[in-house]
């Protein structure tokens, strides 16, 4: 029985969570012996590209701009799928699905299995593009999909009342390499020394590039009231647009009076050696987070962590941190100092209770199982050739 070749659609390949669930997903398909699948990115490249490169996977970049313009390169899209010869497509995100599906058609032919990763679209603040495209996916859910992986059990709900094909839906989390991030005594040495802080600095970090969906106002808002009890604290944040060159987030800071206190790293490669250096990570979301990569990654390092009630946040922080309500500043931030108040020794327990529980139920290696298991049932239910 041969393997499967899969071709996976995605949007692009900025560095978001499902651009770096896809490359872990070939990572570990790599690690296992599986073939080279190959990437179509609709729209064009980005940082995730090169690494996905580096595992002898083929990325094709189609350059269909956002919105009508696509349609006018879309023979393009269904010329490479032909091209590909893929055992089963896996598409990405809400315009991934929608064109995939679109391309494929009726019964698709190769297999087609979609990806969501939003829970919940609010009007007010996503795009308006996001949401028609959302709820045209519900509509071709029911005629073009196999399967539709949800990344959680919010995400499966909440596109389930949308009018997604509920049968057709199921959950299968973001997975995490325990070996990657992991806690790290002597990277958080390092990071606070080339920071010029303390072993005893509270150090406090949220990894998330500057959007609505991550809420960075509440985060600082929270930290200005932190700062009021543990004046030393210092605040990390890194991530897409996360620089002095960003004037609405320089101009929050300056509002709540952080100063130096709050350090701003960019897009960072190394992040799973700033996640270890931290004795506190957040998760402030306000909406429509599904499964927080960073914050997997933050428990993965043994870091405790402050996350807002949203997506599935509370199931997968459990009893290795606090998690509060969306958008609301002041319980944020005294769940923060709550921790910050805790003896190391007490913060250190929290973490290794989330590090268990993320190798326990998300590492790779088994969520890449249950992806290839899928990919198999799926063709065996089609009766396709192998």
């Amino acid at each position: 029985m041969r393997a499967l070749k899969v071709l996976h659609i995605i949007t692009g390949l900025d560095g978001g969570g499902a651009e770096m669930m896809l490359l872990k997903l070939l990572a570990q398909f790599h690690d296992d012996g599986e073939p080279e699948g190959e990437v179509l990115c609709l729209s064009g490249g980005g940082p995730v590209e090169a690494p996905i490169a580096a595992l002898n996977v083929s990325v094709t970049n189609l350059g269909m701009s956002p919105g009508l313009g696509a349609f006018l390169k879309y023979p393009r899209l269904k010329g490479a799928i032909a091209a590909a010869k893929p055992d089963i497509v896996q598409t990405w995100m809400y315009h991934a699905n929608l064109m995939g599906g679109l391309a494929l058609g009726w019964r698709s032919n190769p297999p087609l299995v979609w990806g969501l990763r939003q829970s919940n679209l609010d009007r007010s603040r996503s795009k308006k593009r996001t949401i028609l495209v959302a709820h045209a996916g519900a509509w071709l859910s029911r005629r073009v999909t196999d399967r539709i992986v949800c990344v959680s059990g919010s995400v499966r709900d909440v596109h389930v009342a949308m009018g997604y094909d509920a049968a057709k839906s199921i959950v299968i989390p973001n997975g995490f390499d325990s070996d990657q991030f992991r806690p790290d005594p002597a990277a958080r040495d390092e990071v606070r020394a080339e920071f010029g802080v303390s072993e005893n600095t509270p150090l406090v970090g949220l990894v998330a590039r500057f959007d609505p969906q991550k809420d960075h106002g509440t985060f600082l808002g929270a930290a200005r009231l932190v700062r009021e009890k543990h004046p030393d604290a210092v605040f990390v944040l890194c991530g897409e647009g996360i620089d002095g060159t960003n004037q609405a987030l320089v101009h929050m800071i300056r509002n709540a009076g952080l100063g130096e206190n709050a350090r701003l790293l960019g897009r960072r490669k190394d992040i799973a050696r700033i996640t270890a250096s931290l004795d506190i990570a957040v998760s402030s979301s306000a909406f429509g987070e599904g499964f927080s990569n960073a914050l997997g990654e933050a428990l993965s390092c043994g870091i405790p962590v402050v996350a807002t009630d949203v997506g599935d946040s509370r199931s997968i922080v459990g009893d290795a941190g606090l998690v509060v309500p969306p958008e609301n500043s002041p319980a944020l931030g005294a769940a923060i100092g709550e921790l910050i108040a805790l003896e190391p020794g007490a913060r250190r327990r929290l973490g290794a209770l989330g590090r268990e529980c993320m190798s326990r139920n998300y590492g790779i290696a088994g969520i890449a199982a249950r992806y290839r298991c899928l990919y198999e049932e799926i063709v065996a239910d089609r009766g396709e050739p192998r």
